[in-house]
């Protein structure tokens, strides 16, 4: 990707007292199949605003084009939402609750499964909600070279 990315990753120091609880960059474990038109949420800090003074946002979007098609011949899908400044660089992920899934071969049903699917970037333009998403894959390229 080199200078084409719109992503970075930072080293942080984590305090002995916090839990972390990190997405896991490799091939998805929950066997969700997600397509065009599924919802999604968007964890980040719209305007700045926190949750609790402490804590993103959850905002809903949804799938706008196919995952497996790169986007502009990057490692992007585009999602539409209602976004705002200040969450670049907010998590994507697929959470479903009380579904039927795929998990190690067996099909499941009920529980809870989530999946990172990327990082969101920012709209297409300031007049749109189809925003961009980093792809998994790509992240965990940057990561991988960071390591």
């Amino acid at each position: 990707m080199g200078g084409a990315a719109d992503f970075v990753a930072l080293p942080i120091d984590i305090p002995g007292f916090a839990a972390v609880y990190p997405y896991d960059l490799a091939a998805p474990q929950d066997g969700l199949l997600i397509r065009a038109s599924d919802p999604l949420s968007i964890i980040g800090f719209p305007f700045g605003q926190a949750a609790g003074g402490l804590f993103g946002m959850w905002v809903t979007g949804f799938v706008a084009s196919e995952l497996d098609v790169d986007f502009d011949a990057k490692p992007i899908f585009l999602i539409d939402s209602r976004t705002r400044p200040g969450q670049s660089g907010s998590p994507v992920i697929a959470a479903r609750r009380g579904m039927v899934h795929r998990k190690s071969g067996n099909i499941g049903m009920g529980g809870e499964a989530v999946e990172f699917l990327g990082i969101y970037s920012g709209r297409i333009n300031d007049q749109s909600d189809l925003g961009f998403v980093w792809k998994r894959s790509a992240i965990k390229e940057l990561v991988d070279i960071i390591r």
